[in-house]
């Protein structure tokens, strides 16, 4: 594939769940989003359907939009790009006015791209800075030549607060002018004030079913989960559990992982093939959703990473690794069916301006190709964000030991009896960050 290839955005090619149709609040999301040009926050709690909504919108959408994300691999889940790249940040943190912040001039590539812009949407907000927000509302100023909050464009952020939070050292925190926010977080920064945007919080909850669950995450969320409720979640502690097929362990870090997997992979004594991948263009190898060095072995354990166009499978099925040849891989997935799985491409993409049709498009910059597989008997919490699993193993090892981290292992699993824990929780892993407490009590979120 040539890499510099432009065209319209595919939305075919967006899959929303099967007999998916608007209901309830996001019915009601849904049409703030598309009849009006309010700036929205648009939240809830973990499996409420903010990804699925805003697939949604981008299939349906009469808007010209752009989507961005605060990381690569976030940005090309949702098919859109950095907000660092999309705007040329400096990948620093930046000072409220910032100097290298300056308007586009005439022949900048996305100049016409902002001007024509109605919706800018930031997907997983949580991990946003403050001063990026400030950064973001600064450029479409500029550019537009608007004093009005964010250029007179709408923003709509979608995220959960209880979730993942950003990265930031107390380092960078204490020795830059982030030390002029009240908190790191995107709520915190002056253009999110200004905007005033509208809070629509998703009630729903579609990952899991069971009342009492729902009810155990939630507490968890939020930090007030008492003795009798670890008690009811410590009732799944087995430390000696023999592992169930189909199950995966959710670590802390990437080298805990990364060892689980390596050591499971080695344990194997079965066929073994490897798999390269194919860079064409500009794709980072940080961004690879598959490595560019396959190892497999029949019996191994892997996960999905790519929603596959047939149905047959989501990002984050979980699947057993039935046949191998240099050329072909069969999978045999828990509904008991097994499936070819065939290469897949994934596109780096830049948006672009497209005057044949006049709408907003994109030129593809690199392109990734790799089977859509990777080993999976152990993921980090942190690359689990988004995903859905019927059976989890849980060890937190000497505890949490960041905001949100014990909600989004636990809320994972589809019900609380599929999921193991290796240690038992106390509630110190309960972590939650006090200004998401009163950010989330002023808005009135729970």
């Amino acid at each position: 594939m040539n890499a510099a290839t432009t065209g319209a955005p595919d939305k075919e090619s967006i899959l929303l769940p099967a007999h998916f149709k608007l209901e309830d609040d996001l019915t009601m999301a849904y049409h703030m989003m598309e009849y009006t040009n309010e700036t929205l926050f648009l939240t809830g709690r973990a499996g409420t359907g903010k990804s699925t909504l805003l697939n949604y919108f981008r299939k349906n959408t009469t808007k010209k939009y752009v989507v961005l994300a605060p990381t690569g691999l976030a940005a090309l889940q949702v098919g859109g790009g950095t907000i660092h790249s999309f705007f040329g940040f400096p990948l620093r943190t930046l000072v409220k006015g910032d100097p290298e912040i300056q308007p586009w001039g005439k022949g900048h590539p996305r100049l016409r791209i902002l001007r024509k812009m109605d919706t800018l949407v930031i997907d997983e907000i949580s991990m946003v800075r403050a001063d990026i927000l400030d950064a973001i509302d600064l450029s479409l100023r500029l550019n537009m030549d608007s004093e009005l909050p964010f250029g007179g464009k709408q923003l709509i952020f979608i995220g959960d607060v209880f979730q993942l939070s950003p990265v930031v050292s107390p380092q960078d925190f204490q020795s830059t002018d982030l030390d002029d926010y009240e908190s790191p977080y995107f709520f915190s920064a002056d253009a999110f004030r200004a905007s005033r945007p509208k809070v629509m919080e998703l009630k729903k909850i579609y990952r899991q079913q069971d009342d009492d669950f729902i009810y155990l995450l939630n507490r968890i969320r939020v930090g007030t989960a008492d003795t009798h409720d670890l008690d009811a979640l410590n009732s799944r502690f087995a430390p000696d559990h023999d592992e169930n097929e189909f199950a995966i362990s959710l670590t802390s870090v990437n080298a805990l992982a990364d060892q689980v997997n390596l050591q499971k992979l080695m344990a194997l004594k079965t066929h073994s093939e490897s798999y390269k991948g194919k860079t064409d263009g500009a794709f980072d190898t940080r961004l690879h959703p598959a490595s560019a060095s396959l190892s497999l072995r029949v019996g191994a354990q892997v996960m999905m990473v790519k929603n596959d166009l047939q149905g047959r499978w989501v990002n984050g099925t979980i699947g057993m690794v039935e046949h191998l040849t240099p050329e072909v891989i069969m999978v045999r997935f828990p509904d008991g069916n097994i499936h070819r799985v065939d290469p897949v491409t994934w596109e780096r993409k830049s948006y672009t301006w497209d005057k044949s049709v006049n709408t907003i498009s994109f030129e593809v910059l690199g392109t990734y190709t790799q089977y859509p597989i990777r080993l999976a008997w152990a993921i980090t919490i942190h690359k689990s964000q988004g995903l859905t699993f019927d059976n989890v193993i849980i060890d937190m090892g000497r505890g949490a030991f960041a905001h949100g981290q014990l909600y989004v292992a636990l809320s994972r699993c589809k019900t609380l009896g599929g999921i193991t824990l290796r240690t038992k929780l106390q509630a110190k892993d309960m972590i939650v960050d006090e200004a998401v407490e009163y950010f989330a009590g002023r808005c009135g979120l729970g």
